[in-house]
């Protein structure tokens, strides 16, 4: 469907003063090109200056009439084919610019012909018209607009001439042609080529093949397939027709009567393959380390058959305008051409090309797809693509239609632009005519920067037609027309240039029209300002427009089209209502504007649609830095509360409402209670009793619900306790008043918010310390007291083992300081052991070693027993918490139950049995009784028996210790081994005295036995 605004893209109009009537013409940097009929064989220079003014800048002489005709802006060159003595040439007209300044001089030479150094001077001073000589007969052309390279169609062939840069001396520096690469293409006949990065669109009258040349890596086992392409497999599609014997088929037709059409087919992608129409590469360059080499890409294949009728085909139906556009992407524009060229990058490309009455553009990216069809009104007879629009023209009009380049451009550029922070109307927006344009007899037409040239020929009928008044369509520069006369011998053609209007122009009358609609077509006004933001995008991202001083023009008008849309979108009942969002934050407006925007003054019973509310529910709920008013404040709670007033809770926490009225939100509040109560609510009416000071209110509230309820309460809304400044987490007055009165339901609700997803570990750091006022190096009781709890519940590993790490790290810097917890711990070690399969129960001979340490260790008790209790448990990872633990194993009594624990927790009984024996001998049988179990019994005799024997022997009677644990220890081993055995562990030089009741007590187990 295709929309019809009357809008003026077309400005003023003049006419180029042509001295012979034109057949060809294109458009180079600034100046257009115009090959008179056969008659005088020239090609006539005009420059064109602003408002579409224009000036002879000279002409020079061609070898016969031109049948075709190109311009590259790299390497500003000319190239045409011409026609003398029934053959055509292929030429190309180098340093033309020069025939402006007066010389005359012309140098002729074939292509790759060797420049001697002694014409190379006048080289500067001369036009250098290059000959191409073909095997056959060049039938199209086009010059590639990234590196003007030059494609040349022939029959079964395309040709890709290479542009050279010779530097002849340091002063001088010579463009040249070097035939590159041949693309055999069998039974193809091009009509129109089009040649742009390596892409290549080809038509015949009803047949469109778009090939891309890609790069390969050339290596010694695939030069014969790299020099020779690939070509298309040979299975047929649904309607292709292969050629065939006519004498091998079964039923012989007289062909002569019939017409045989294929049917329509179009094949994208890897598809594109099966389209039976082989390409074959031919390396014609002479091999150098800096070859490039190529295989075709099939991308596109379209075939489409003659239009029908009541009274049989219609044979005009036949393909034109094929075209590439390129877009590139946004960039800083440079001054000078040259440079820019240099800068731009290409970001995506398009193709179009055009039936008699309908036009197809597709986009050649990633995927290849069809984005657009042009149904036009009447017969085309050409159209040219630019990145703002298309131009048609047709036996009576010039028509200008909108396309969708900027937008399939854009995701080309970002692919996630489709999200709550940016967007971009969609590809598939409906195109639309903004003008059509009356002219006699349109016949050609081109286009560059902001020019349409247009060339009309008038049958003797239409002359005398158009003598007759009529109103004009073009009225801005009727001074313009008043050029033609009226005499009899007026000619029947002009050639007109068109100026286009200024894009900002034509965006503020699409702005203008759509107001039209803003009450009557909502669809229509959202068309239309869509429209004009794509008017704008596209204008932004061509380098050739975007200029210094037009920049910040361009870019206000985007943030101001993206803001009329965010209006359309909050004020109209649309089904793309989310999109005032992103709009609205492309346009830089405040919430604030926003408000003044849609919000009418004093109007109270004002309806409210969906895309506002979701707006400013998705602004208030971000950590945005935006303050608002007190009234603007109080007119959103009045909006929630009419159109979402379960949302009134979150909307309170934002932190741009912190100038409202905490009076005034309670009010809303109670009323919303009534209907929907909850607890979230109910904490929120708190955080506003604290804001008034009304702590009978406040206490009422919180007993409401129960504290394991108000904990989960805050996983509900976060932003009650803490909000996001800046990106780091800071506590509300909610949080700092917990803290004092609640801190066990503070504590809760935060691990609530953990196990929830609602805060990060670190983020709970950094809100306890800022609750507390403590250093970023300090760990206030609190932390300590959210870890301790966080053991409790959490059930991530590797949560777990680095809240492990962190208590223990905290237990052992507050025993080695001496330093006191500054709050009371909320939980007792028996609470924690009780509660938490971390925390497990100190075994005896811990108790041992601790009754006979340092009485002032009994001061940091609780952390001592936490540190032990975490130890003896089986939660922490020893080999991990060593490092922490290292500086407390030569601390008294604590040290040597934490390096014993370790060294059991690691399996190390031996060193662990050392230990005790050299600095704690009353605890080694009870550490032993413990330990010592199962396949580590062995011990008792192979370790703790001998060490105990030596060690008594040294130091004789004055250890009693000793001699206490040895006999606790032959009791053991004499219950336990045989009485042979326990007889080869006694120590030869023993007193029989000492070990007789241990053997009598062996050998009567033995007898018992």
């Amino acid at each position: 469907m295709v929309q019809l605004y009357n809008l003026h893209p077309f400005g003023s109009q003049r006419v180029v003063p042509c001295k012979q009537e034109p057949a060809h013409f294109c458009c180079g940097q600034d100046v257009l090109f115009v090959a008179s009929t056969a008659a005088s064989c020239r090609v006539e220079v005009f420059t064109v200056r602003e408002q579409g003014r224009c000036e002879a800048l000279g002409s020079f002489a061609t070898l016969g009439p031109v049948l075709r005709m190109a311009h590259s802006s790299a390497g500003d060159y000319l190239v045409t084919i011409e026609e003398k003595s029934k053959a055509t040439f292929l030429r190309a007209y180098m340093n033309w610019r020069c025939m402006s300044a007066g010389s005359s001089r012309v140098c002729v030479r074939m292509v790759g012909h060797k420049m001697e150094e002694s014409y190379s001077e006048a080289l500067k001073e001369q036009m250098s018209v290059v000959e191409m000589p073909l095997s056959d007969p060049p039938l199209c052309i086009s010059c590639c607009p990234v590196n003007g390279d030059l494609l040349v169609g022939c029959k079964n062939k395309l040709v890709v001439f290479r542009l050279k840069y010779c530097v002849i001396n340091q002063n001088l520096t010579v463009l040249d042609f070097e035939r590159s690469l041949i693309l055999h293409i069998d039974n193809l006949i091009p009509a129109e080529v089009a040649f742009c990065a390596r892409h290549i669109a080809i038509t015949t009258e009803l047949d469109v093949l778009i090939l891309k040349l890609d790069l390969v890596q050339q290596s010694a086992d695939r030069t014969e397939q790299c020099a020779h392409g690939v070509n298309a497999p040979e299975k047929a599609v649904d309607g292709g027709v292969k050629d065939e014997n006519p004498s091998t088929h079964p039923l012989q037709l007289e062909l002569d009567e019939f017409i045989i059409c294929q049917k329509p087919v179009e094949l994208l992608g890897e598809e594109s393959k099966l389209c039976e129409i082989p390409v074959t590469l031919e390396s014609t360059e002479l091999p150098t380390e800096d070859t490039k080499h190529f295989q075709v890409q099939y991308l596109l294949f379209r075939r489409f058959a003659p239009d029908q009728s009541p009274f049989g085909f219609c044979e005009e139906t036949k393909l034109h305008s094929v075209q590439l556009l390129p877009v590139y992407q946004t960039g800083i524009p440079a001054t000078a051409y040259e440079e820019t060229e240099n800068k731009r990058k290409l970001l995506s490309l398009f193709c179009f090309f055009s039936l008699p009455h309908v036009g197809y553009l597709y986009s050649l990216g990633k995927l290849v797809e069809l984005i657009s069809t042009y149904q036009y009104s009447e017969k085309s007879e050409q159209a040219v693509l630019t990145p703002q629009f298309l131009h048609v023209i047709t036996s009576q009009n010039l028509q200008c239609f909108t396309v969708r380049c900027s937008a399939a451009a854009a995701r080309g550029e970002d692919p996630y632009i489709d999200t709550t922070v940016k967007a971009c109307p969609p590809v598939t927006l409906d195109v639309c005519t903004l003008r059509m344009q009356l002219f006699i007899g349109p016949r050609a037409i081109c286009h560059f920067k902001n020019h349409i040239i247009l060339l009309t020929k008038a049958d003797t009928e239409d002359i005398t037609e158009r003598r007759k008044p009529t109103r004009r369509m073009l009225s801005r520069k009727a001074d313009s027309i008043k050029s033609r006369t009226n005499s009899e011998s007026e000619p029947g053609w002009n050639l007109y240039i068109i100026n286009t209007v200024s894009t900002i122009q034509l965006y503020r009358e699409m702005v203008e029209y759509s107001r039209t609609y803003e009450n009557v077509k909502t669809e229509s006004c959202i068309h239309l300002l869509s429209e004009a933001h794509l008017l704008v995008r596209a204008a932004i991202m061509d380098p050739h427009v975007l200029e210094s001083d037009e920049k910040e023009d361009l870019l206000r008008a985007f943030r101001e089209s993206c803001a009329f849309l965010g209006d359309c979108y909050s004020k109209f009942d649309t089904k793309d209502y989310h999109l005032a969002l992103p709009y609205y934050r492309m346009s830089g407006l405040s919430m604030a504007e926003v408000l003044k925007r849609i919000v009418s003054e004093g109007d109270e019973i004002q309806t409210y649609e969906r895309g506002f509310i979701f707006y400013l529910t998705h602004s208030l709920n971000e950590d945005s830095n935006e303050e608002l008013s007190k009234e603007s404040g109080n007119k959103i709670l009045q909006i929630f509360y009419l159109a979402d007033p379960v949302q009134l809770p979150d909307i309170l926490c934002s932190p741009s409402m912190r100038n409202i009225c905490p009076l005034t939100a309670v009010k809303y509040l109670q009323k919303v209670e009534k209907i929907m109560p909850s607890v979230v609510l109910t904490l929120t009416k708190a955080f506003l009793a604290l804001k008034m000071g009304d702590l009978a209110m406040y206490e009422h509230e919180m007993q409401s619900y129960k504290e394991t309820t108000l904990a989960c309460g805050f996983i509900g809304q976060p932003r009650l306790l803490q909000q996001r400044k800046g990106g780091s987490v800071t506590p509300t007055e909610f949080a700092v008043h917990l803290k004092e009165m609640q801190p066990g339901l503070l504590v809760a609700a935060t691990v609530a918010l953990h196990e929830n997803s609602k805060i990060e570990l670190e983020e709970a750091d950094t809100f306890f310390k800022m609750l507390c006022n403590s250093s970023e190096n300090t760990v206030p009781q609190l932390l300590v007291d959210f870890w301790e709890a966080l053991l409790v519940v959490s059930s991530q590993e590797k949560i777990l083992q680095e809240l492990l790490l962190r208590v223990t790290s905290q237990y052992v810097w507050r025993i080695l300081k001496k330093q006191l917890p500054e709050t009371k711990p909320l939980k007792t070690t028996e609470d924690l052991i009780n509660s938490c399969s971390h925390f497990g129960l100190i075994v005896p001979w811990v108790s041992s070693i601790m009754s006979v340490g340092c009485s002032s260790d009994k001061d940091y008790h609780e952390d001592i027993s936490r540190l032990q209790s975490l130890l003896c448990s089986q939660s922490i990872s020893i080999a991990s918490a060593l490092p922490v633990l290292e500086p407390l194993t030569e601390a008294g009594s604590v040290g040597l139950t934490v390096r014993v624990l370790c060294h059991t927790r690691l399996g190390q009984y031996e060193e662990a049995i050392d230990q005790l024996l050299r600095r704690c001998p009353d605890a080694a049988v009870f550490y032993a009784q413990h330990e010592l179990k199962g396949d580590n019994q062995a011990l008792w005799w192979n370790k703790l028996l001998p060490e105990l024997c030596k060690r008594a022997r040294l130091t004789g009677n004055d250890c009693p210790v000793l001699i206490s644990s040895l006999k606790e220890t032959l009791s053991v081993v004499a219950m336990e081994l045989e009485l042979r055995d326990f007889l080869s562990l006694l120590p030869e030089d023993g007193t029989a005295a000492f070990f007789l009741p241990h053997l009598l007590h062996c050998s009567q187990r033995k007898l018992l036995t």
